[in-house]
């Protein structure tokens, strides 16, 4: 299926299920495509769009706690999270934390693939690619067992030894092979920005996407990312139904020109440089209701429910 023909096709079937949940005053129906179509807007029985971020997330390792997995999981749900996401491959048990989710309610709405950075899709050893590529498929075939419909790809790394078009071609090239594997599963590969030097702009972003012509391909936004490079309104008006899900970190422009750019992520949601309204009216404006899961520095109970409360702010920012 061309990407424009299934795009033009969601947006369809999308404006019906809303519009039929609105006619009998119930919107469940419409929502409940949300896991499946984390782009799709989600219409409140008042039949007006609900708020850009409606589910909250966070990552797997930002739990210190020293718990079992079910543990974990019971005092995330506890916390007020809806779900987490897992990196995968990983050393996790798959039953006991298939028991963990049916058990507390906490879903996983996607994970991490945990070889992308050491063993990159732009690699110039063609082993090495290989081995990240079935990562990747693993990643994508545990993420249907867990019930999630995105795994989290960095899709290369331009270094002195690799160059922009090197990493481009090899990255497509390694990506393309796994859209057999994506369709079978149901689940979408998911490029994010991160600072690896590459896919440096939003209309790049949305053109590297562009290039697969496929509807299994989208974007993972990350809003703290890319203030090093442009504006999020920017980012996401030119992404736009790419855009899959988003990852949620502050920073702050006097921390890194005073301490060093890392020190740039080292403060609080709210606390920071980007301007959160902003950024909820463009995810309005291109429809976007779905996850936003916070990448930060985790901790124990104490500090799990702080960062909880700060997405609460930011939400409805």
């Amino acid at each position: 299926m061309q990407r424009r023909d299934f795009l033009k096709n969601s947006a369809l079937a999308a404006t019906g299920a809303a519009v039929g949940a609105a006619t009998v005053g119930n919107a469940s129906a419409a929502n409940a495509s949300l896991l499946t179509n984390p782009g799709s807007p989600i219409i409140t029985p008042a039949g007006t769009l609900a708020r850009p971020m409606v589910k909250k997330s966070l990552m797997w390792g930002m739990v210190k706690e020293d718990l079992s997995v079910m543990d974990k999981f019971k005092l995330l749900k506890d916390l007020g999270y809806d779900g987490v996401e897992l990196d995968s491959p990983d050393k996790l048990d798959m039953k006991e934390v298939l028991a963990a989710r049916d058990k507390t309610g906490l879903l996983i709405p996607g994970t991490v693939n945990s070889m992308h950075w050491k063993l990159p899709l732009s690699d110039p050893d063609p082993k090495k690619r290989e081995e990240c590529a079935k990562s990747i498929e693993k990643a994508l075939w545990d993420t249907k067992e867990y019930g999630g419909n995105t795994v989290l790809v960095v899709p290369g790394v331009v270094t002195a030894n690799v160059t922009y078009g090197e990493a481009y071609e090899r990255s497509q090239a390694e990506i393309r092979k796994l859209l057999p594997i994506a369709e079978k599963t149901g689940v979408k590969i998911a490029i994010e920005n991160v600072w690896n030097q590459f896919l440096l702009s939003p209309l790049e972003a949305a053109k590297f996407v562009d290039d697969f012509n496929h509807p299994m391909v989208g974007w993972y936004l990350d809003i703290g990312n890319v203030l090093r490079y442009s504006w999020p309104a920017s980012w996401i008006e030119a992404l736009n139904k790419r855009i899959l899900k988003l990852h949620l970190k502050e920073f702050s422009f006097k921390k890194q020109n005073d301490l060093g750019l890392w020190k740039g992520f080292d403060v609080e949601f709210m606390e920071g440089d980007n301007n959160w309204p902003e950024v909820n009216k463009a995810l309005e404006k291109i429809g976007y209701s779905g996850w936003a899961s916070a990448e930060v520095p985790g901790g124990d109970r104490k500090r799990l429910l702080t960062i909880r409360e700060k997405m609460d702010e930011v939400f409805k920012a």
